[in-house]
Parts: C-alpha cells; sequence; structure tokens
C-alpha cells in the first residue's frame, strides 16, 4: 500500500482529479486529509493486528475441524500445500486470516450466515473482506466452487472464546444435524 499526498496549486490538483484524463483517478481512487490521517495512525501498530487475526483464524479453523466441519485452511496439517506455505510465511504471523467452511448448499451457507451475523453477531456478511470486525461471504460456484462455500476473515474484536461462542450458537441454532460430517 502506498499512501501519500499531492500537493501544489488547485489548478494542477483539479487536473489531476478529472474523471476522464486526471492521473489520480486513471491510477485509482485518493483519500481525503482524514483518512490518510486516521491511516497513518493504524500502521504503527497493523503487524500487533495481523499476528491475532491470523492466531484466531487457526484456532477457528482447528475447532472447526474438530466439530466435523469441513473447513479450507492453508494451516491445517491436511492443507495440500502447508509445507510450502509454511516455507513462503513469516513465522511470528501465520498462515493468514482467511478460511473457508463448505455447507454443502448456499441455503445451509446463507443460513448459517444468517444466524452468525442476525443471531449472535458473530461478524457481518460482506464482499470486500479487509475490516476489523469478522465478514463472511459465500462465493458463487460459476467456477466449481460448491455453493455452499462460506469464506471468513476472522477479526480481532472481542475475545476468542466470545467469538468461539457465538458461532457454536449459531450452529446450534440451525438445529441441522446434517451440517456436521460423519466421519
Amino acid at each position: 500500500m502506498w499512501v501519500g499526498a499531492v500537493c501544489g496549486p488547485a489548478s494542477l490538483v483539479n487536473s489531476m482529479m478529472d474523471l476522464h484524463q486526471g492521473a489520480l483517478m486513471l491510477l485509482g481512487p485518493t483519500m481525503n486529509a482524514k483518512v490518510a490521517f486516521e491511516l497513518s495512525e493504524r500502521l504503527p501498530h497493523l503487524g500487533l493486528r495481523m499476528k491475532e487475526h491470523c492466531r484466531r483464524a487457526m484456532e477457528h479453523a482447528i475447532r472447526m475441524k474438530k466439530l466435523g466441519l469441513k473447513v479450507i485452511y492453508p494451516g491445517l496439517e491436511d492443507h495440500p500445500q502447508l509445507q510450502l506455505l509454511k516455507s513462503m510465511a513469516g513465522k511470528e504471523y501465520g498462515l493468514g486470516g482467511l478460511l473457508c467452511v463448505d455447507m454443502e448448499t448456499e441455503e445451509r451457507a446463507n443460513r448459517l450466515m444468517h444466524h452468525l451475523q442476525n443471531y449472535t453477531q458473530f461478524g457481518f456478511m460482506a464482499v470486500s473482506l479487509g475490516y476489523y470486525e469478522t465478514l463472511m461471504s459465500c462465493s458463487g460456484s460459476s467456477i466449481g466452487i460448491s455453493p455452499g462455500l462460506i469464506r471468513m476473515s476472522i477479526g480481532y474484536i472481542g475475545t476468542l472464546e466470545q467469538k468461539w461462542s457465538q458461532l457454536e450458537k449459531a450452529l446450534s441454532r440451525m438445529q441441522d444435524s446434517t451440517v456436521f460430517n460423519k466421519n
């Protein structure tokens, strides 16, 4: 991520922001001074947040797997590229804060996400997964992905045990014994 400022006469800045030919508009969005300041305040502790993000995702993946859910997370022992990922990842940061849970059908995935968002306040349904709160999205099956695949970006708000309890409540509320594998 690059952060900077454009300073100069109003005519120069305005020409750069022209919707059709302006360099700033063609190269990506620009941020106002307030957003730039807020970003600068958060950068010093980004490393701490990322460590917690990854730690919680790993813990959720392990616990979900123990419940019999179909979980995809690069840090799990059964992930086919675990060794490659370990060789590439920073040791102290883990293997990412994103995980997937396959509920097999879109209806079950949507029902779980509904319970997670509206009943337990575990997180929010969203298409963008970059936020400090837990976010989840059900991907389409147009490219061969299971219609029940839920992508989760595990947040770092609240305690791990609080979030886990919310997830368990949502699963029990579904009252669907077929949620869990029989393996």
